[in-house]
C-alpha cells in the first residue's frame, strides 16, 4: 500500500503536551493501559469468535525490551484492526472502542459481560510520556484483512505505512524518549508489571533482547487466575495462606481472612486478610489493592474501605468503581457507598460467625484483632450496631466476657449498687489486692488497656444500644462504696493526721495553687483519705478521680500527658494491721521510724497499682534498707 498522512481529531494542538506531563502522576502507568488494551483486544476477539463458531486462540501478550534499539514493544494476539478502526479508535482521540463494542454486542443480542477493561481511549496515548515516536502495526481478525501500520511522533500528524505482519492482533512498538530511558531495562519492566498486571486474565511474557540465546524464553510474570477469581468452596486453608504469603512476605501468616464474593447490585470479588499485629512495626495505609477487572487500579482505598478496615489486607476488585481516565482515582459515586457497606457487613458476619461457632479461636486471636473491632465500633454506627455485643475483656479470673455476660456475673447482693455499672482495671496499673477483695465477694471487673479502651468506654457510655446502659468505674474509686465498712473512730482519724503530716505537711493556710504544687512534689498526692473496709489487711490503695483519669489518659494518646497532671488520694485502712503499729510507735514517740513505715506505705501502694517511675526506684530502695535496718535493729 502506499503511504497516507492524517491528522489526529483533537481541539488543540498543545494535548500531547498535556498528556505527557499531565494526564497520569506516575509515568509507568503506561505499561498497564497497554496492556489493559490488549487484555481487552483478547478478549474482543473470544467473544467474536463464539459468536461465529471460529476456534478460538489461547490469549498471549508479550513485552519485548531492546535497550540497543531503545525500542519496547507490547504484542497481543487479539482481534486486531484494519485501518480504518486504527484510525477511528486512535486517531480521533478520547474515543472508547470498548463502549462502543459493548453497546455493538448488546445490540445484536449478545453480552460480552464484564471482562473489557478498556472505558477510556486517552489510555493509548499514555504511551507518549515515554516515547519519541509510536507505532502501531494490526491484522484484524476479519477474513481478507491486510495487515496496516499507524506512525506518530508526538505531534497531531499521523502517517499509515504498508506493514508485513501476518498474525492477527496489534503490535505497539515505542520508541523511548531521552527521559524515559530507565525504561529499556527488563527488570524494571517486569517489576512495573508486577505492580499493575500482575493478575491480568492472559499470560503476559516480558523478552529481553540483550539476553544470551539459552535464557532468552521469555517468561511469564503474572498470575491468570488470581485467589478471588475462584470459587472459595473450591479452596483450602493452605491455598489462603501460601496466596497471602506471596503478596506479604515478611509477614507471618495471617490469623484469618475473608472471602468477598457479589454480583448483585454490583459486582465485587476480593479476599480480605486479618494479619497479627505487629507494634512495632510502622502501619501501613495501602495494604489493600484495588482491581478493575484484574487490573491494579490504586493502593488508596480510603472511599471504599472505611477507616478502621484499612488495617486489613489483601485484594479488592469491581468493575462497578468509577475511575477517572487514568483509572486512578475514585470519583463520587452511589456504587461506592454501597461497596462499603457490603465490606463491613461482611466483616461483621465473618467475625460473628467465628465467636459463635468456635469462641475458643476467637479469643485466642482477640489480642490482634480487638483494636479493628473496637475502633471500628467507635468510627462507624452500623458496625458498632452488629459488633458491640461481641466486644470481649478479660475479667479478674483472666477470662474473657462481653458486657452482657458481665452484667449477668454479678452477684444478687450486689445488682442494685452495681446497677449499669461496669468495674474497670488499667492493665499494668491496678492494685491486685483491690481485685482480691472484690473477688472475695464474688465481684469481677474487667482489663482495659491505655490506647483504644478510654475511647471505646466513652462511646459505650454514651452511644446507647437497645435496653443496657453502661457506666465504666474504676476499682479503686468504687471500692469503698461497694464493700462494707467498720465505722470510722477516733483512733482512725489520728491515723490520718499522722499520715498527712508526714506525707503532704501541714496545709493550713495554703492556697489551692500551693496545694496542688505540693501534690507535683509528692509524685500527683493531694489528699488522704481513710476507709476502713471489714476484713481487709491491705494498709493502703491510691484513688483517682475517674474524670481526670480519662482527661489523663485522653491526654497521653495525644502525646500531652504532661497537660493533665494526675491528682491521687492515698486511701489508708486503718485496721490493717501495719497501720495499727504504725499508729502505736508514733504515740510511743518512734516518729522517726514511723516516717520510715508511711513512706514505705506509699511505696507499696505505688508498686502495687502503676509501679514506682525509673527516677523514684533508687529512693525507694535507699528508704527500703533504712527501715530494714531500724527494724532489725529493734529485734536485735
Amino acid at each position: 500500500m502506499t503511504s497516507r498522512k492524517g491528522t489526529i481529531s483533537v481541539n488543540t494542538n498543545d494535548i500531547f503536551p498535556i498528556i505527557k506531563k499531565w494526564l497520569y502522576s506516575e509515568h509507568d502507568i503506561f505499561l498497564r493501559e497497554l496492556v489493559a488494551n490488549a487484555t481487552d483486544a483478547i478478549t474482543k476477539r473470544a467473544t467474536l469468535a463464539r459468536t461465529q463458531n471460529q476456534e478460538i486462540p489461547t490469549g498471549k501478550i508479550t513485552v519485548s525490551v531492546d535497550k540497543a534499539a531503545k525500542t519496547i514493544s507490547i504484542e497481543d494476539n487479539g482481534l486486531g484492526m484494519t485501518e480504518a478502526e486504527v484510525e477511528k479508535y486512535i486517531a480521533q482521540l478520547a474515543f472508547s472502542g470498548a463502549e462502543e463494542f459493548v453497546q455493538k454486542m448488546k445490540s445484536e443480542g449478545n453480552t460480552p459481560g464484564n471482562d473489557i477493561i478498556g472505558k477510556f481511549g486517552l489510555g493509548f496515548y499514555s504511551a507518549f510520556m515515554v516515547s519519541s515516536r509510536v507505532e502501531v502495526e494490526s491484522l484484524s481478525m476479519n477474513a481478507g484483512s491486510t495487515p496496516t501500520k499507524w506512525v506518530c511522533e508526538g505531534e497531531t500528524d499521523y502517517t499509515f505505512e504498508a506493514s508485513t505482519k501476518s498474525d492477527v492482533g496489534t503490535k505497539i512498538t515505542l520508541h523511548i524518549n531521552a527521559e524515559s530511558e530507565e525504561f529499556l531495562n527488563a527488570w524494571k519492566v517486569s517489576s512495573t508489571l508486577k505492580k499493575f498486571c500482575d493478575f491480568m486474565p492472559y499470560e503476559i511474557f516480558v523478552k529481553d533482547a540483550e539476553a544470551k540465546e539459552e535464557s532468552a524464553h521469555p517468561g511469564v510474570i503474572n498470575e491468570t487466575q488470581p485467589i478471588w477469581k475462584k470459587d472459595p468452596s473450591t479452596l483450602k486453608d493452605e491455598d489462603y495462606k501460601e496466596f497471602y504469603r506471596k503478596q506479604f512476605p515478611m509477614d507471618g501468616e495471617p490469623l484469618f481472612w475473608i472471602h468477598l464474593k457479589v454480583d448483585h447490585p454490583f459486582t465485587l470479588d476480593g479476599v480480605l486478610f486479618f494479619p497479627k499485629l505487629n507494634p512495632n512495626k510502622p502501619f501501613n495505609e495501602s495494604n489493600i489493592k484495588l482491581y478493575n477487572k484484574q487490573v491494579f487500579v490504586s493502593n488508596n482505598v480510603k472511599d471504599i474501605v472505611p477507616e478502621f478496615l484499612s488495617l486489613l489486607k489483601g485484594s479488592i476488585d469491581s468493575s462497578d468503581i468509577p475511575l477517572n481516565v487514568s483509572r486512578s482515582s475514585l470519583q463520587g459515586d452511589p456504587n461506592i457507598k454501597k461497596i462499603s457497606n457490603y465490606v463491613i457487613k461482611k466483616v461483621a458476619e465473618s467475625l460473628k460467625k467465628l465467636f459463635n461457632n468456635d469462641r475458643a479461636r476467637y479469643e485466642t486471636i482477640w489480642e490482634d484483632i480487638q483494636l479493628f473491632l473496637k475502633y471500628g465500633a467507635i468510627s462507624d454506627n452500623k458496625f458498632d450496631e452488629m459488633m458491640r455485643d461481641f466486644v470481649i475483656f478479660k475479667n479478674s479470673d483472666n477470662k474473657y466476657v462481653t458486657l452482657k455476660e458481665y452484667t449477668a456475673s454479678i452477684p444478687e447482693a450486689y445488682k442494685t449498687k452495681m446497677e449499669g455499672k461496669v468495674l474497670y482495671f488499667e492493665k499494668g496499673k491496678s492494685d491486685y489486692a483491690l481485685r482480691r477483695e472484690l473477688l472475695s465477694q464474688g465481684l469481677q471487673a474487667l482489663e482495659t488497656e491505655s490506647y483504644i479502651d478510654p475511647h471505646f468506654t466513652q462511646h459505650v457510655e454514651f452511644t446507647k444500644l437497645g435496653d443496657a446502659t453502661y457506666k465504666f468505674v474504676s476499682v479503686d474509686s468504687e471500692i469503698a462504696s461497694l464493700l462494707e465498712q467498720d465505722a470510722t473512730t477516733d483512733s482512725d482519724i489520728k491515723v490520718k493526721d499522722l499520715f498527712t503530716d508526714i506525707l503532704i505537711g501541714k496545709t493550713e493556710n495554703k492556697t489551692e495553687e500551693e496545694e496542688d504544687l505540693d501534690s507535683l512534689n509528692h509524685g500527683g498526692l493531694k489528699d488522704i483519705e481513710i476507709v476502713k473496709i471489714k476484713n481487709s489487711k491491705a494498709p493502703a490503695y491510691f484513688k483517682v478521680d475517674e474524670q481526670m483519669k480519662r482527661m489523663n489518659q485522653m491526654a497521653k494518646n495525644m502525646g500531652n500527658d504532661s497537660m493533665f497532671p494526675v491528682k491521687k488520694t492515698l486511701v489508708i485502712n486503718p485496721g490493717s494491721p501495719l497501720i495499727q503499729n504504725a499508729l502505736k510507735l508514733h504515740e510511743k514517740g518512734n516518729d522517726a521510724l514511723v516516717k520510715k513505715i508511711a513512706h514505705h506505705v506509699e511505696d507499696l501502694a505505688h508498686i502495687s497499682s502503676e509501679g514506682l517511675k525509673h527516677e523514684d526506684r533508687e529512693a525507694f530502695v535507699a528508704r527500703t534498707q533504712e527501715l530494714m535496718q531500724e527494724l532489725t535493729n529493734l529485734a536485735l
